[in-house]
């Protein structure tokens, strides 16, 4: 039977699942489907679905095992490391219609959501219970995107990443059935471990349709700070002197003199152009003196060269923003250009030498870049700058990226804190996992034997 017969039957077989207006393969649908914001080269699904119930989800998912078609889980495409292109064709479930928040439990800090929740989406609801959801990754992505990589962000240091908000996933598995991987104790000793399992997998083993996520109290005072160093050595020593203390930051970032530099021109702001710290904290108001003196004493004790506060909502605000905006400063700076952004994390001793090789490399290479991360959990990024039509600077980014995640690996880090592996990292999963790779892959087998969710993701020599 040819492709274009095939396609018949399976799209009629779809149309008795959904509406003819949520199933499409118009040119410009499946081309908005076909990549993310990173620099990996897109590629065409054959069909996009827009469900709205898990019954739909899992009716889709249960027909294309059936007729052993590929499945791809699609929330904003912000991911990173190409999780979301669709490599070998296929169905994408776009989750955007399933955008409900089902219910806010403030007694318990819950609330139950479905996948296509956006980040901002869920801020907004939680502000009238007085509560957050912690995890900030900067851009506005869906919380089902978020779990699939296990997302982190400038947070992370004082609330965990995403695998320590979720209590409970519901999720179609390859076959179309349904389960539950948690519950809404706060912990529990009753079998495995699930959610762990599920978070991070990147829709390899699952597509989550409900998330039950853990939600704090917004804090009664917080305040931010900016510290600028003359060398990196000077900033990364202050921050591990100020871990080391017990100062309990909730943020903690790293942002070297080349993107302050693009922050400025960006932003309309006028930082010092040199090795900075931003830094955050929350408490009460007689706890966050303390706090941010000691802090004070640790930032002169590294040779801080100007250090300022900011108390008020509106300057911290612009503060975050300005540093949210990095990547965004950048592409602004260099138009045409796609950027390539690594994402490795250390263990925090050897953070200062990480830096200074990835700064090395990228300085050996050519590339406009700069250095950012969440140094409190040592989780750093390279931005470089690069021509994604060019094979050339294709090719000498990913040998910047090779030593940078070689470095990571040599020392007991890992290829990737929170962007995921997708295609980007999947080359380097034996060299960071060695035989538990292959627990990994029995267990990718057993959840979808015949290889159609998100398939030639993390685990590429099965697919």
């Amino acid at each position: 039977m040819g492709w274009r017969e095939w396609k018949m039957i399976f799209l009629n077989a779809l149309e008795q699942i959904l509406p003819s207006d949520r199933i499409s393969d118009n040119e410009t649908i499946l081309e908005q489907h076909s990549t993310d914001e990173s620099y990996h080269t897109p590629a065409l699904p054959n069909v996009v679905v827009f469900p709205k119930t898990t019954i739909e989800v899992s009716r889709v998912v249960k027909l294309a095992s059936e007729f052993n078609v590929p499945v791809v889980p699609f929330g904003l495409g912000t991911s990173l490391e190409g999780s979301v292109i669709p490599y070998q064709g296929g169905i994408t479930i776009d989750f955007s219609l399933m955008n409900q928040i089902l219910e806010v439990r403030p007694d318990d800090f819950l609330v139950k959501v479905q996948p296509g929740v956006t980040r901002k989406q869920l801020e907004k609801e939680l502000k009238k219970y007085g509560l957050f959801f912690s995890v900030d990754p900067g851009a506005d992505a869906t919380l089902g995107g978020m779990a699939a990589t296990n997302a982190s962000g400038t947070t992370s240091v004082k609330y965990g990443v995403m695998r320590d908000q979720v209590r409970n996933l519901q999720v179609v598995l390859a076959d179309g059935s349904v389960i539950h991987t948690g519950n809404m104790a706060a912990k529990s000793s009753s079998g495995l471990h699930l959610n762990g399992l599920f978070i991070g997998s990147e829709g390899t083993l699952g597509c989550f349709t409900e998330l039950t996520l853990k939600v704090h109290g917004i804090p009664e005072k917080m305040v931010a700070g900016r510290a600028a160093f003359t060398t990196l050595d000077d900033a990364v020593g202050a921050v591990i002197a100020i871990l080391q203390a017990g100062i309990p930051v909730a943020r903690v970032e790293l942002v070297d003199a080349s993107s302050m530099k693009h922050i400025n021109l960006f932003s309309n702001t006028d930082y010092l152009e040199m090795p900075t710290i931003f830094i955050e904290f929350h408490g009460n108001e007689a706890g966050l003196q303390e706090d941010m003196n000691f802090t004070t004493e640790i930032l002169e004790e590294h040779q801080c060269q100007d250090f300022a506060f900011e108390a008020d909502t509106a300057g911290r605000n612009r503060l975050w923003k300005a540093r949210h905006q990095t990547a965004y400063a950048f592409l602004h700076h260099y138009p045409g250009k796609k950027q390539m952004v690594t994402d490795v994390c250390v263990p925090i001793s050897h953070l200062a030498n990480a830096i200074k090789q990835g700064r090395a490399a990228v300085e050996a290479s050519g590339f406009p870049g700069g250095i950012v991360g969440h140094v409190g959990d040592g989780n750093y990024h390279i931005l470089m700058m690069i021509d994604a039509q060019n094979p050339e600077d294709i090719a000498k980014a990913n040998e910047v990226n090779e030593q940078i995640v070689s470095y990571a690996l040599s020392c007991g880090g890992t290829c990737t804190g929170e962007h995921g592996v997708g295609v980007g990292k999947a080359k380097y999963q034996l060299a960071g996992h060695g035989a538990a790779l292959q627990v990994m892959k029995r267990i990718k087998d057993s959840l979808d034997p015949h290889h159609i969710l998100n398939p030639g993701k993390i685990f590429t020599e099965l697919d």
